[in-house]
C-alpha cells in the first residue's frame, strides 16, 4: 500500500491539472474579425441573451458607416463544456439590410478564445424578381481585441 500512494498522488494531480488547464470562453468583450470589423458584446445574462455593437469595416453601400446594434442568444447547456454555441442579429443602421450570425466560441491550442461565425445578410430589394440578389453568405473568425499597453 506505501508503493501506491505515490502513484495515486502522481495521478490525482495530473488530472487535476488537467481540470484546471480547460478555459472557458467568453462572449463578453470586445473582438475583431479577419476583415477588421470590430464587435463589442457588454454583458451575458442569466437566460444567455446579450447586447452589443458592431462597427463593420466592409460594406457594399455608399452610405458613411455607422456603428449598428447587435443582440443575440447563447446557449446555456451545460454538454458545452466552456465552449458555447450563439447567435446575433445586426440590424444595420446605415443600410436596408440585417445579418444574421452563428457560430461558436473556442478556446485554441495556445488558451486564446476564437469566435467561428457563419452570417446571412439580407438586403432589401423592390421585387421579387430581384430576391435572386437580396442574400449573402459568408464566414468570419474573430479574436479577442486586445488593450494596447
Amino acid at each position: 500500500m506505501v508503493q501506491a500512494t505515490p502513484l495515486l498522488l502522481v495521478l490525482f494531480l495530473a488530472l487535476g491539472a488537467h481540470g484546471l488547464a480547460v478555459k472557458k470562453c467568453s462572449l463578453t468583450g470586445r473582438w475583431v474579425n479577419d476583415l477588421g470589423s470590430n464587435m463589442t458584446i457588454a454583458s451575458v445574462n442569466a437566460k444567455g441573451l446579450f447586447a452589443g455593437s458592431y462597427h463593420t469595416a466592409v460594406t457594399a453601400t455608399s452610405n458613411e458607416i455607422k456603428q449598428s446594434p447587435l443582440q443575440g442568444s447563447m446557449q446555456k447547456s451545460p454538454n458545452q463544456k466552456g465552449q458555447p454555441t450563439f447567435g446575433f442579429t445586426v440590424n444595420w443602421s446605415f443600410s436596408d439590410s440585417v445579418t444574421v450570425f452563428t457560430g461558436q466560441c473556442f478556446v485554441d491550442e495556445q488558451g486564446k478564445e476564437v469566435l467561428k461565425t457563419m452570417w446571412l445578410l439580407r438586403s432589401h430589394v423592390d421585387s421579387i424578381k430581384n430576391d435572386w440578389k437580396a442574400t449573402r453568405v459568408g464566414t468570419n473568425v474573430f479574436t479577442r481585441l486586445q488593450l494596447q499597453e
